[in-house]
């Protein structure tokens, strides 16, 4: 007995820190179902009634917007306007819907990433050489010699944000009226904005400009928003594939995934969507391309984002495309490659568990887009809309709507399937021995050992609190799933771990300190297997823990506590 209560003792101390809500809390739904899953489909019919209620106030008249939310699978959700206010003279596309075109901006930057992790793993490049390795006449001030093709995609570069856009002296006919010193434009480029876009600047234009400017940051000391880092990686890619950058991006990217309306070159009208007053639906971005030019659809991006959710892992050898790679301003806001990636714990009701969002937005004149993957619950969101003002609102607004609103009727439907799943007591198969787990499942604490019976010792009762439990605290043995299985080409034997958790203080008597969380999941092992793991066999109805030798069936029958053997 106290072999086995020293070897709990080291589990529960392992394990337990001021965590508190740990994510992902349950296996990646599939949703089988698709939208007839009842929780999905009463969200989105209330999403139907605030995205019309909200786009229906005049000063949004010439707003057009395409929603599609998608899983790894198949589409669940689409919901289209067309605005009642349109360019009488090119009116594009009369209604709009699924296979409307709009500039996507910046959400070009995920498609220039994707092809360079593909050169990656082909060893045509390496993602930690100096981007001066593949562009030698990049010198002056900025340090390319130290800027790696990752720093670039990470946006950790420190180069300037644009070189031939968003100049104030291009806006305002008099910028001395705003207090700016008079200026002209005789030592400017001659392209792009500086030129009324014609011609687009090149990259002879684009190595000339940033010969002659320094650095923001030294490389990978802070990140900042460039679109320069990926106009440099665009001109890699060429050099590294003897293709155009349009034409790499249609054979390795849009034909492969059958994207069949997304294209680079200004398409016809017949699915265009152009709103009132200036856009950039013709403007040819040349050397910008690969930072922001390429026009697609909900369906086609819908498309795209179920390749990113089911191949985000596996697209170049130690890369997970969806980690963070620096911290941005905001507390839960980061920078991936070249995601802008969010976390809040403020969208559960019942939970303060983080979620995550995996994002890049998009901006032009007359276009705002935003594409959300939501990896713990399998799902991904495009929001494209078209306008000429209250650009930026439109979008932020249904943004808000649409990623709350399937959050929390996702989360319902997860932990309702949750309970028929895995709630219940647990027996040992061998039925002379005394052990026993009931687990219990919920959106605010996940799935939780209720008790823990083993060899006849009440594991939360008596070791516990001897060895472990703070009285100042209150704790909960948690399973969190590792996302593995004891059999991959079969995806079956669920693995999963037992972590303790702390109850959350809130108010008076919480420490700043009550936030530091590292996480740590492999913790005593007991004959070489870790202590903690447990492995669901659902084919077979059973759960197994290895390190205690003893596998255990949902039961219905009673337990008989009086029987008592111990395993050998």
């Amino acid at each position: 007995m106290r072999k086995t209560a020293f070897l709990l003792a080291s589990l529960i101390s392992s394990t337990l820190s001021t965590c508190f809500d740990p994510s992902p809390a349950f296996p990646v739904p599939q949703w089988h179902n698709g939208a007839k899953d009842k929780h999905l489909a009463s969200a989105f019919n209330s999403l139907r009634t605030k995205l019309d209620t909200f786009i229906s106030n005049p000063k949004y008249s010439a707003a057009s917007f395409s929603i599609e939310l998608t899983s790894q699978t198949s589409s669940l959700f689409s919901h289209f306007h067309t605005a009642p206010e349109r360019n009488a003279t090119r009116p594009g596309t009369p209604k709009v819907d699924g296979d409307s075109l709009y500039r996507i901006a910046s959400i070009t930057k995920t498609f220039t990433t994707l092809g360079l992790l593909y050169q990656a793993e082909a060893g045509t490049l390496n993602l930690d050489d100096p981007v001066s390795d593949y562009i030698p006449e990049l010198t002056g001030q900025i340090p390319f010699h130290d800027i790696t093709l990752r720093a670039l995609a990470s946006q950790l570069s420190g180069i300037p944000r644009d070189f031939a856009q968003s100049d104030i002296l291009l806006e305002i006919p008099d910028p001395t009226f705003i207090g700016l010193p008079p200026a002209d434009k005789k030592n400017l480029i001659r392209c792009d904005e500086y030129a009324d876009y014609d011609p687009p600047c090149n990259a002879t234009d684009l190595v000339k400009w940033l010969n002659h400017h320094a650095p923001l940051f030294a490389p990978n000391a802070e990140s900042t928003y460039s679109n320069l880092n990926f106009e440099l990686l665009g001109l890699v890619l060429e050099r590294v594939t003897n293709m155009t950058y349009e034409e790499y991006m249609q054979t390795s990217i849009f034909t492969p995934l059958k994207m069949s309306l997304t294209t680079i070159s200004t398409p016809n009208d017949t699915h265009a969507v152009l709103p009132v007053g200036d856009n950039y639906w013709d403007v040819d971005e040349g050397i910008q391309n690969p930072t922001g030019a390429i026009y697609s659809s909900t369906t086609d991006m819908s498309t795209y984002l179920r390749y990113i959710l089911t191949h985000y892992n596996a697209l170049a050898t130690g890369i997970n495309w969806f980690q963070p790679a620096s911290f941005a301003t905001g507390l839960g806001s980061f920078y991936g490659m070249p995601w802008e990636i969010f976390r809040t714990d403020r969208i559960l009701p019942e939970s303060r568990r983080p979620v995550t969002f995996v994002t890049k937005s998009g901006g032009l004149p007359g276009y705002v887009s935003r594409v959300s993957l939501m990896p713990e619950y399998g799902l991904g969101v495009t929001i494209l809309v078209a306008c000429n003002e209250h650009c930026g609102e439109v979008l932020d607004r249904l943004q808000e709507v649409v990623t709350v609103e399937v959050v929390r009727a996702a989360e319902e439907s997860v932990w309702e399937g949750l309970g028929v799943g895995y709630d219940g007591v647990y027996e040992a198969v061998d039925r002379e021995l005394n052990s026993s787990i009931e687990l219990v499942s919920s959106s605010g604490t996940g799935i939780v050992m209720n008790s823990f019976v083993s060899n006849g010792t009440d594991v939360l009762a008596e070791v516990v609190p001897k060895f472990w439990a703070d009285p100042r605290k209150s704790w909960r043995l948690q399973l969190v799933p590792t996302l593995l299985y004891k059999d991959e080409k079969e995806q079956a034997g669920e693995i999963w771990r037992i972590l303790a958790m702390y109850e959350r203080k809130e108010g008076k008597g919480r420490d700043v300190w009550d936030d530091f969380c590292i996480t740590d999941i492999d913790t005593a092992k007991y004959a070489g297997l870790p202590v903690n793991e447990v492995v669901f066999w659902h084919e077979e109805g059973v759960m197994e823990l290895p390190a205690w030798k003893v596998t255990m069936k949902q039961s219905t029958e009673p337990k008989n506590d009086e029987r008592f053997v111990v395993q050998q």
